[in-house]
């Protein structure tokens, strides 16, 4: 028996209204769809690019972790969103506290330093902010996803990605060039530069030269050649088709209580 009372499977708490309509995320435990309208379902850019091969580095981790990988992937995924919610609301000027009123902490060590990291590049690029966390898709080609940052630098708009992880991968130069595609299509609004602002980065110096601006932990990387990477990430896509030719959710929900 099943009783009455189901769940909506995790519909992202930001539903926002774009140029062409309202477009819903939903959250799995591996994938991620976004809705467009009735019966109409994009997957995620980052569901996409999960075909993109790893490199020989990701199999020999694995090896070592064993089954912790799952844990740790968790983990840093915790981390990751609580920095963007934090940029998120740095960034539309909210005043933010590593403790509340009891003197305890919110975040943990390596996240605070991460949002503070983020803040320094803030204030030292300051750019003008055009959106964040938005909601972007592709009817022509059937994606979409969340572009971080949409600044203004200069008289150049720039797509500006937050990545914390350890490393750079080739992927995250096709998730950018496929959310500027789309911005361009859906908004018309033309990216100039894609970048992608890395919080765990190997710097200890303020530098700004050329492709790259760093401080102490985080560098921003230009990343060039948007149509060569936009025509890599159709490619996966391809492949991401072979193996999902129905994008629909299985389940639109969760029954609460079960009973035999």
């Amino acid at each position: 028996m099943i009783k009455q009372g189901t769940d909506i499977l995790s519909e992202h708490k930001k539903n926002r209204l774009n140029f062409n309509g309202e477009l819903k995320r939903i959250d799995f435990l591996d994938r991620r769809v976004y809705k467009r309208s009735e019966g109409v379902y994009y997957p995620s850019v980052t569901t996409i690019l999960q075909y993109m091969p790893k490199n020989k580095f990701f199999d020999t981790w694995l090896k070592d972790v064993g089954h912790n990988a799952d844990l740790i992937m968790r983990k840093a995924g915790k981390e990751g969103t609580q920095v963007h919610e934090a940029a998120e609301r740095l960034v539309k000027g909210e005043e933010l506290s590593w403790m509340d009123e009891y003197g305890r902490a919110k975040y943990s060590q390596i996240v605070w330093e991460m949002i503070l990291k983020f803040y320094e590049f803030w204030t030292n690029a300051k750019p003008e902010l055009i959106s964040t966390e938005d909601f972007v898709f592709s009817d022509e080609h059937k994606y979409a996803g969340t572009a971080d940052l949409l600044v203004k630098m200069g008289k150049e708009n720039w797509l500006i990605d937050l990545k914390t992880s350890n490393s750079l991968h080739k992927s995250y130069d096709l998730q950018l060039a496929a959310y500027a595609k789309a911005l361009e299509e859906t908004k018309g609004i033309k990216i100039h530069k894609t970048a992608i602002l890395w919080l765990k980065a190997h710097t200890r110096s303020f530098s700004k030269k050329k492709g790259v601006w760093q401080g102490k932990g985080w560098q921003l990387k230009e990343i060039n050649d948007i149509d060569k990477n936009f025509e890599l990430f159709k490619m996966i896509y391809k492949l991401y088709s072979l193996e999902n030719p129905t994008v629909e959710p299985i389940y639109n929900s969760y029954p609460t209580t079960l009973k035999i």
